[in-house]
């Protein structure tokens, strides 16, 4: 039987996300979570793969003691078992020491996967690191922005669209995915699901001891990565108005901002083919 984890995140739900203006973190525990959508997407795909070939699903996820939500959503929706890593020491940690920690969680606990999911990116950040830095930290074959997964014994067939190509790829097992929000659209919880998913047990967490991890190598301390500055962007806006004919008013739009338009449409506007006929 095949053997999958999938990384999923908590993520707040709110549009206008709390920031603590001090560290340049999120205040995780002051906003209403919910599963990051990749992730859910790459879940979806998972439950895919085990509705053809059989397979263990188990879903994994770093985060506060809140975060055990999102891991009862996945048992809810067909997974078999979650993993929380929740200790304050690991709090604040960028996508480098966050892949580390997730790794050693992999190592830990399911050291015999077969194929690792993630979501494409997370909505809070955006960074799209944690997946290709999890592979390079387990040392495993990863592709990114995956649309289609098809398994074949012990490899994996990959389709991805790529700089307006389609991609087909192929890779030995065990490796790793990352999931677009384009394929595989998740499936809602059946209540039955809902029940299994807070009666069960199957849910286990881990701190940094677990994990045989020291506190210098875990959260905020170990993170290179130091945010100078968080603030909303404003948009600036001016108004221009063109006085005259259509066609003047037309010369003068291309004139002054032609070089903008054509950069949007992907081609220059100024440009005109002298050598066409006026009949086409």
């Amino acid at each position: 039987m095949l053997k999958l984890i999938v990384c999923i995140k908590q993520v707040p739900m709110a549009s206008e996300l709390p920031w603590d203006s001090k560290t340049g973190t999120l205040k995780r525990d002051m906003a209403e979570g919910m599963m990051n959508p990749a992730c859910k997407h790459a879940l979806e795909a998972a439950l895919q793969i085990k509705g053809h070939h059989g397979a263990h699903i188990t879903t994994l996820t770093m985060g506060p003691p809140m975060a055990e939500e999102i891991l009862r959503e996945s048992l809810a929706m067909g997974a078999d078992r979650g993993i929380l890593l929740t200790d304050p020491r690991m709090a604040g940690a960028d996508t480098l020491i966050t892949s580390y920690t997730l790794a050693r969680a992999i190592i830990k606990n399911c050291p015999d996967f077969d194929l690792i999911l993630c979501g494409c990116h997370t909505s809070d950040s955006e960074t799209a690191q944690v997946g290709p830095q999890l592979a390079e930290e387990l040392d495993i074959a990863a592709v990114a922005y995956v649309e289609q997964v098809e398994i074949t014994g012990r490899r994996v067939s990959i389709q991805r669209e790529s700089d307006d190509f389609l991609e087909t790829l192929e890779m030995d097992m065990p490796g790793l995915v990352t999931v677009t929000t384009t394929g595989y659209p998740p499936r809602y919880a059946p209540m039955s699901g809902l029940q299994i998913a807070f009666d069960a047990g199957d849910i286990l967490y881990r701190n940094m001891e677990d994990l045989g991890l020291e506190s210098a190598a875990v959260g905020m301390k170990a993170s290179p990565t130091r945010i100078l500055d968080v603030y909303s962007p404003t948009a600036r806006k001016r108004n221009i108005v063109f006085r005259g004919t259509a066609k003047k008013s037309a010369e003068n739009l291309f004139e002054q901002f032609g070089d903008k338009l054509s950069g949007a449409m992907a081609k220059d506007l100024k440009t005109h083919d002298h050598n066409r006929n006026d009949d086409e």
